[in-house]
């Protein structure tokens, strides 16, 4: 059973350096990420084995969140061997996230 990866300081370059990897900017104060969270958890089940999905607490890792210019969340980006190759903010349906790690 997949879960997604709580990435922090410590391991964020480590994560995302090979492979696909999904990456969730959130808050818990924030209304859409909460209904986000659900899709990312069903998306780490799915992406089991062939992608990272990975969730930033932006109020805990301030530095990750101004390092990549997040100024409004849920932002997501897409990392593809490490290099940040594409980005979505607000929140998404399952499906267009899946489609976009698909495409990766």
């Amino acid at each position: 059973m997949g879960k997604y990866i709580d990435l922090n300081a410590e391991n964020f370059e480590a994560s995302i350096a090979e492979g696909t990897a999904l990456v969730d900017f959130w808050a818990p104060w924030c209304g859409p990420c909460r209904m986000l969270a659900p899709v990312i958890e069903e998306l780490a089940e799915d992406f089991d084995g062939k992608a990272k999905i990975c969730k930033v607490n932006t109020d805990e890792e301030q530095d990750i969140a101004v390092k990549y210019g997040i100024r409004s969340i849920p932002t997501i980006l897409f990392f593809k061997d490490g290099e940040l190759v594409d980005q979505m903010v607000g929140a998404s349906s399952k499906q267009v996230l899946a489609d976009k790690i698909n495409s990766l």
